[in-house]
């Protein structure tokens, strides 16, 4: 398995994010603001520069007024078994 960063996988959670957030209507500079984090973090998170474990995706889902669990659920039935 290689590093989860680089996979199809872990693009399709950053593209989410990133999907959601344009959805919302929020700008990146908004969303840092509702995370207490600089406009670079987001930008950083939606590019897969930098990663984000399940604590802080929860986070970044529910400041944009989504469900974790719905978008998890959706993102865990396209990732491949092996």
């Amino acid at each position: 398995m290689s590093k989860s960063a680089f996979t199809d996988a872990y693009t399709a959670v950053t593209a989410a994010l990133r999907e959601l957030r344009l959805e919302r209507r929020v700008s990146q500079v908004e969303l840092a603001r509702r995370l207490g984090r600089p406009q670079q973090f987001v930008s950083y998170v939606e590019s897969g520069i930098r990663r984000i474990d399940l604590v802080e995706f929860t986070v970044i889902v529910r400041a944009l007024g989504g469900d974790p669990k719905v978008l998890f659920s959706t993102l865990a039935d396209g990732i491949p078994d092996d």
